[in-house]
């Protein structure tokens, strides 16, 4: 081995080719049906953050996606549960095939599909396309987090809306791609709860940027984004404090007035506002809903993790042994749980003409 070979990919063990996203795309190609759904639910999205549209929209689902099957079941039952709460909720399935780790851990759907360090991601791409594809297909919107930043080539067009986490809210990569979405975005405070890095972050991707991204046929290029006039903040808690409450509520429309950003603000109720207690979460929601029953008008949007059944397990050696319907990551709330916060939240919102 010459010197030079030793210059490159010292700690790179191997690398294999990976379907471009225009051949994925050739495999699983969006449907005439599933457009028609995408192009309106992001109409909805962005009229509710414009006061176009007086409801509020709920992001709700598994806090990741381990199981198409039980998936597919959950959307089933959102679907069914729509008609009943649509007039004041717009609801959204959560459906989050990326996780950002803080140390080591499981990292999503798309990264290890079978759920045994196999890795095997071309697959988890197709399975997450195929998932989006049935759900949009079904009639419902669904909401993803964008980590990898040449996953939205092979996904975004199926996508509602999207959130960029508190873990690369300060990282300029996503702040640029971010920029470029289609989707309505939202940008999670930091891991310390602090504003300051999601305000940034906010006034970074309503700007256009330059910078490097692969094409449809997977090669490199240069894109150049316009900003993404509908990026907003999601208010997560974090650093051992909620920031849901009617103070930290009135500070942030504060903080995005003073940036001349919009005051449209999501709650989520899970995470650090329910001290990662998913028995907390329907508290938060219902504080949030009783804030704008009360008169706020900058609450435009709600966050819950929620499964077909509660709480949450590890992966086994064996995850043919898995429990259907429960989280592998963050605990959830159950199905019934979730129905019943729903109809409760929308019954107290019937009175609000916002």
């Amino acid at each position: 081995m010459n010197i030079q070979d030793q210059l490159q990919n010292v700690n790179v063990l191997s690398s294999e080719l990976l379907a471009t996203p225009e051949e994925v795309k050739m495999r699983l190609p969006m449907t005439e049906r599933a457009a028609a759904t995408v192009f309106k639910f992001r109409s909805v999205v962005r009229a509710i953050l414009e006061r176009r549209d007086p409801r509020i929209f709920v992001v709700v689902g598994p806090c990741s996606i381990h199981d198409v099957n039980a998936a597919r079941e959950y959307a089933h039952r959102l679907k069914e549960l729509t008609p009943r709460i649509e007039s004041t909720i717009f609801p959204i399935m959560r459906v989050y095939f990326e996780k950002p780790r803080t140390a080591v851990g499981w990292k999503g759907l798309i990264n290890d599909p079978d759920l045994d360090d196999s890795f095997r991601i071309e697959k988890g791409i197709l399975l997450a396309r195929e998932l989006l594809l049935y759900i949009a297909e079904l009639g419902l919107p669904s909401g993803t987090e964008a980590l990898d930043p040449i996953m939205p080539q092979y996904l975004s067009e199926l996508v509602t809306w999207t959130a960029i986490g508190a873990r690369t809210t300060e990282s300029q990569t996503h702040r640029e791609m971010a920029s470029g979405l289609s989707t309505p975005v939202g940008v999670k405070n930091g891991t310390d709860g602090g504003l300051a890095s999601s305000i940034n972050a906010l006034q970074a991707v309503r700007q256009p940027h330059h910078f490097l991204g692969i094409t449809q046929q997977g090669q490199s290029a240069v894109f150049r984004t316009r900003g993404n006039s509908h990026a907003h903040i999601v208010l997560r808690g974090g650093g051992g404090r909620v920031n849901y409450d009617a103070v930290s509520i009135a500070v942030a429309e504060r903080e995005l007035r003073a940036a001349n950003l919009p005051e449209n603000i999501v709650v989520d109720c899970s995470h650090g506002n329910s001290n990662k207690d998913p028995s907390l979460q329907p508290l938060v929601a219902e504080n949030c809903v009783t804030q704008i029953v009360d008169g706020n008008r900058s609450i435009v949007g709600l966050m819950l993790e929620s499964n077909l059944k509660a709480g949450s397990q590890p992966i086994p050696k064996d995850p043919a042994t898995l429990e259907y319907g429960v989280s592998i990551t963050d605990p959830c709330i159950d199905w019934p749980s979730t129905e019943q916060l729903l109809l409760k939240l929308h019954q107290s919102l019937q009175s609000v003409r916002r």
